[in-house]
């Protein structure tokens, strides 16, 4: 990204405050936010002090018991009548509030365990050897930078990430990968993409199509590994761990360490995502919303920070085909004359060229909608 571009895509009062150079020197470095940590830093750069109505609002955050519904798959195979109560339960959680936690889903522990010490060690080692993966190329397959959106936010989130792209490709081969979690990533790739499209033939006969209708279509055609590393920060009341949004795909499954500060806004309320061993959070993303005509909800989240860390996460981006371009729209099975198409059909890159347009934090669904006609005044 040439300065011309990068200036303007930042908002117009960033000009008045250096912003600009800032952020150049911050990127120049490739040590992302870790290394700023390392330096020993005691306040947080200005380019990561978000606007106040953008930091996390606790005047609207529940501190209680409530949760996320927590799914458990054990026995869906066998259980003719569980599996119905475990069609149900998506169905309720995929309307209601997006987001749910699996239990019994079949990963073992030991492959969960292994992938976050494998992010872990790619974030913790030496800076010189990470710097080689240091990329804002959307084409390459494999890289490493912080805040995918530097250029487009308000201000900057505090993380960096590893991300491993299968939009194309349907594998990735071993030697493109860090070394140093190479084995665990290439385990857990293959293990979570058997868990998605399982959970995609759950999730349509909760839509009451075929059990192969979603898979069909291609919705777990793509991948896209996002993993990201939360330095503690020293002043977590000014920034955020990533920003409010909702994601650009189909299908999220996020395997999360027992740190926390995951929250799901659900009735205009910040909900915690306490973290559970063992377990992964779902959460249905914008395509499957559009997808299923607003039947399930695609719900904003956000990770707040902590003083405390790091914390380490991996999401699984389940993007849908994007080459050769495929034709995706609100399901035909799902539309009535009571229940008209709410979106116009759309591909995959079409959706992420919009969504990577601007900050994280602004919904590309809206962009998405037909234009509604309305009746002539007489």
């Amino acid at each position: 990204m040439n300065m011309s571009t990068l200036k303007e895509s930042l908002p117009e009062s960033a000009e008045n405050n250096d912003r600009v150079k800032e952020l150049k020197a911050f990127e120049e470095t490739k040590s992302g936010v870790k290394g700023l940590v390392d330096s020993g830093i005691s306040k947080i750069p200005k380019i990561f002090i978000r606007p106040h109505d953008e930091l996390a609002d606790e005047s609207n955050h529940v501190r209680s018991n409530i949760q996320v519904p927590i799914i458990d798959l054990r026995g869906f195979k066998t259980d003719d009548d569980h599996r119905k109560k475990i069609i149900n339960d998506l169905k309720q959680a995929s309307k209601d509030c997006g987001f749910f936690q699996v239990l019994n889903h079949g990963i073992p522990l030991s492959v969960l365990d292994g992938m976050i010490d494998g992010i872990r060690r790619f974030h913790e080692q030496d800076a010189e050897i990470k710097k080689e993966f240091y990329s804002r190329d959307r084409i390459k397959k494999v890289k490493y930078a912080s805040n995918i959106d530097l250029y487009q936010s308000s201000a900057a989130n505090w993380r960096d990430t590893l991300t491993i792209s299968l939009l194309v490709s349907d594998r990735v081969e071993p030697d493109e990968l860090p070394e140093v979690c190479r084995s665990s990533t290439i385990e857990y790739i293959d293990q979570v993409t058997k868990l998605g499209e399982l959970l995609f033939e759950l999730l349509a006969e909760a839509l009451d199509l075929k059990r192969e209708h979603l898979v069909a279509m291609g919705c777990g055609g793509g991948r896209t590994f996002v993993c990201h590393y939360y330095p503690a920060c020293p002043e977590p009341e000014l920034t955020m761990g990533t920003s409010k949004h909702t994601d650009p795909a189909f299908l999220t499954i996020l395997l999360q360490d027992q740190i926390g500060g995951l929250q799901v806004l659900k009735n205009n309320q910040w909900i915690d995502v306490q973290p559970l061993a063992g377990s992964l959070v779902v959460n249905i993303g914008d395509l499957l919303q559009i997808i299923s005509n607003d039947e399930f909800k695609s719900a904003e989240h956000r990770v707040v920070a902590n003083r405390v860390g790091p914390r380490i996460s991996t999401a699984c981006f389940f993007t849908g085909i994007v080459v050769p371009p495929k034709i995706y729209g609100p399901i035909e099975e799902l539309i009535t004359e009571e229940n008209p198409p709410i979106y116009k059909d759309f591909t995959v890159s079409d959706y992420i060229s919009k969504f990577f347009s601007k900050a994280i934090d602004k919904s590309s669904l809206d962009d998405f909608k037909l234009q509604v006609q309305k009746s002539p005044q007489i």
